[in-house]
């Protein structure tokens, strides 16, 4: 996945950058062997460039219809190179890749599309041993005691945006939702507080989430980075890299660090089991990077599904007006949840097999790419009962565990489960409890939803109108 490239200078921003996507511009490995299709599950015909295309533009119209016209798998031929992806669609197919053996089902390849961006460090593309440390050193910033202390931060955010918000204003929720979680991943993530970085890191940070698919897609072919749209996205990587690096400089230099509760404080205090060996500047800044992609429009993006989805609906309403003055968080997460199922983020979780195994009863060779559909596994019928209907209620009480981990999969599953759900699930509580404590909801109009980078948007913005509450 990564060409060998020297190692820069750690003050060298610019080298650094652009070592990074020079080692990261390969798309999927071309270090593994061809695998001929008529060893795989059946699947389109045509030429791999259109199924690339159709498959980042049109997801959520193309997995239905594959799962309709070839059943539990399908296998879609991919540029560059014409790497296969097979998709599965039952929860046993599910299952067993999550539990695969971490050795032979490798995430980080299946991954590569965002290396140049998140880089060789990033949990999301780390497998085997690497993986497996930068885990252990990431996990206790996201612990049940680090997410209490958090949670007071993000609820301060989220109640000076709602307080910003005019009476009868319509608007949409997408925009204030995505400034909304910007800010938490600045101030609760990175830990930075000074407006006037602030006001740096958001342009920053925005230029590098509100890319096309085919930004994403021109990073496997290298020359493109000198043209146009890439090279502005290349430059914006220089701007990102060296705030970020600057902070991270100031803040291991830090009097009050062991003081500090932010992510990044809390990452620049861990060391390897021996107390030697901790996080370098540069796996910091893959892996805040990886946090802020993993966790800023993907949180964005659920929370205007459930605003514009609980505010058409007068009950729904009500009900979640009582959740938030009543401090019912089981209702407000299963709202969130119900969002998250009805309106997929991500369109699937990839691993990419490094020998030959056994998926589904099928036999495959090793460089095949194999993962679920979220997009199929969240609408069938079996799991989810009349599911286009928005229920929160699936995920409350007994029916909590109903829909098993292997069917309901927004974080993925097995040791690779994103270890941010838990943040991302509080996060969103906080999010809805501030709004429905001072506003009614309503929905205007209808939305779809549209891709954005690897993630899944409202087209509209999820346009919501909001009155004050009367005082309580």
């Amino acid at each position: 996945m990564t060409t060998e490239v020297p190692a820069p200078p750690a003050d060298d921003t610019l080298a650094l950058t652009m070592r990074r996507f020079r080692r990261m511009s390969v798309v999927g490995g071309r270090d593994l062997p061809r695998v001929p299709l008529d060893q795989l599950p059946p699947g389109p015909r045509w030429p791999a460039l259109v199924q690339t295309v159709a498959l980042m533009r049109f997801r959520h119209q193309l997995h239905p219809w594959l799962h309709r016209r070839y059943g539990d798998a399908f296998t879609l031929n991919l540029v560059p190179g014409g790497r296969p992806l097979v998709l599965f669609t039952s929860p046993e197919a599910t299952k067993e890749i999550f539990a695969g053996d971490p050795e032979v089902f490798h995430a980080g390849r299946g991954n590569a599309i965002l290396g140049p961006i998140m880089g060789e460090h990033s949990l999301l593309l780390q497998d085997s041993a690497d993986h497996h440390r930068a885990r252990k050193l990431l996990m206790p910033a996201f612990l049940g005691h680090a997410l209490r202390g958090y949670r007071s931060l993000v609820a301060e955010v989220a109640a000076a945006e709602v307080a910003g918000w005019r009476e009868g204003e319509t608007f949409r929720a997408l925009e204030r939702m995505n400034a909304l979680t910007l800010e938490v991943i600045l101030r609760v993530v990175f830990g930075v507080t000074d407006e006037s970085r602030l006001a740096r890191l958001r342009p920053a940070v925005n230029q590098t989430v509100e890319i096309s698919p085919a930004i994403l897609l021109g990073w496997a072919y290298p020359r493109l980075q000198r043209l146009g749209p890439w090279r502005r996205t290349v430059d914006n990587q220089v701007e990102l890299d060296r705030l970020m690096y600057a902070e991270i400089r100031e803040r291991r230099a830090a009097h009050d660090l062991a003081e500090r509760t932010d992510v990044l404080s809390r990452l620049l205090s861990v060391h390897d089991d021996d107390g030697e060996n901790g996080l370098s500047d540069v796996e910091l800044r893959d892996q805040l990077v990886t946090l802020l992609l993993a966790g800023h429009e993907t949180t964005a993006s659920a929370l205007s599904w459930a605003l514009a989805e609980i505010g058409r609906d007068p009950d729904l309403r009500a009900r979640a007006r009582r959740a938030a003055d009543e401090g019912d968080d089981a209702w407000l997460e299963a709202a969130l949840k119900e969002s998250m199922r009805l309106h997929p983020i991500i369109p699937m979780v990839v691993r990419t097999l490094m020998k030959p195994a056994t998926v589904g009863g099928r036999d495959l060779p090793a460089g095949t790419t194999v993962g679920p559909s979220i997009i199929v596994s969240h609408q069938r019928d079996e799991s989810f009962p009349d599911p286009d209907v928005f229920r929160p209620e699936r995920f409350l009480g007994p029916a909590a565990q109903t829909p098993p981990l292997n069917v309901w999969i927004p974080f993925g599953g097995g040791v690779r489960r994103c270890i941010g759900a838990g943040f991302s699930l509080m996060e969103g509580v906080e999010v809805l409890r501030a709004v429905f404590r001072q506003y009614d909801v309503t929905a205007v109009g209808t939305d779809v939803p549209k891709v954005r980078n690897i993630t899944s948007v409202p087209r509209r913005g999820a346009r919501i109108r909001v009155r004050a509450r009367a005082p309580r």
